[in-house]
C-alpha cells in the first residue's frame, strides 16, 4: 500500500526504532496538548481589523518572525536558530501564569509563575525539549545579543497593534505617554532610528487622544 505524500518511494524511518520503542507517544501527544494551552492565553493587544485579543501563542509566532525579519534587514549578527527559539519560548510559562499587562505593577510575581510554570512544563514526561529551562533563562536574564533583539521586538509588536487598532488598549487601561516613553526607552541604545520613530509615533499617539499626554 502506498502511503499519502510518499509517492510510491519507500521511505526508512525517521527515528532509530529502538529510540523510538523506549518513548510513550501518550505522554509526547499529552505535552503537545501543554503546548496548545498557550492558545488560550488572551493578552491585552487586539489583533489589526478585528475586534478580539491576541493570544499568547499568536504573539510567539509573530515575535519569531519579526525578530527573524529584522535581523536579516538590519543585518544582525545573532544565531538565529538561539533567537527563534527564544522568540517560541519567551512566554511559555504563560500557560501556567497567564498574561500579565506591560504596565501592571505585579509584573515582578508574574516573571516567578512564569519561571514556575517553565520548571513544570520541562519535567514533563514527553517534553524532548531538555533544555529548556536554561532557553526561557537566556532570554528573560541573558544579556546576548539575541537576547536584547528579543526584547526590544518584544516592545515594538505591541505598540505597533495599539497604532493600528485607533490605541484601543491604551484607552481601554488609561496608558499615559510617560509611561509608554518609560518603557521603550532602553531602545535607544540598542536601535535608535527605531527609537525615534517610536517617539514620533507616541507624539501622533497623543495628538489623537489614544494616550494620556502627562
Amino acid at each position: 500500500m502506498t502511503l499519502p505524500y510518499s509517492n510510491g518511494v519507500n521511505h526508512t524511518p525517521l527515528t532509530d526504532p529502538a529510540t523510538a520503542a523506549n518513548i510513550d507517544i501518550d505522554d509526547v501527544t499529552h505535552f503537545l496538548l501543554e503546548l496548545d494551552a498557550l492558545k488560550r492565553v488572551n493578552r491585552r493587544s487586539y489583533v489589526t481589523k478585528t475586534n478580539r485579543l491576541e493570544n499568547s501563542a499568536e504573539h510567539s509566532w509573530h515575535l519569531a518572525m519579526a525578530c527573524w525579519s529584522i535581523a536579516e534587514q538590519f543585518e544582525i549578527d545573532v544565531n538565529h536558530e538561539k533567537l527563534l527559539k527564544m522568540a517560541l519560548i519567551h512566554d511559555l510559562g504563560e500557560v501556567d501564569a497567564g498574561d500579565t499587562f506591560l504596565f501592571a505593577n505585579s509584573r515582578a510575581d508574574a516573571h516567578a509563575g512564569e519561571r514556575e510554570g517553565i520548571a513544570r512544563l520541562r519535567a514533563e514526561r514527553g517534553n524532548g525539549i531538555k533544555n529548556l529551562s536554561e532557553i526561557w533563562e537566556a532570554q528573560e536574564t541573558g544579556r546576548s545579543k539575541e537576547a536584547e533583539l528579543l526584547r526590544v521586538i518584544d516592545r515594538i509588536l505591541p505598540f505597533l497593534l495599539n497604532l493600528n487598532t485607533g490605541g484601543k488598549t491604551w484607552s481601554d487601561h488609561e496608558v499615559t505617554r510617560s509611561q509608554v516613553t518609560g518603557v521603550l526607552r532602553f531602545i535607544k541604545d540598542s536601535f535608535p532610528s527605531i527609537h525615534q520613530w517610536l517617539l514620533e509615533q507616541v507624539e501622533y499617539a497623543t495628538e489623537q487622544g489614544w494616550l494620556i499626554d502627562r
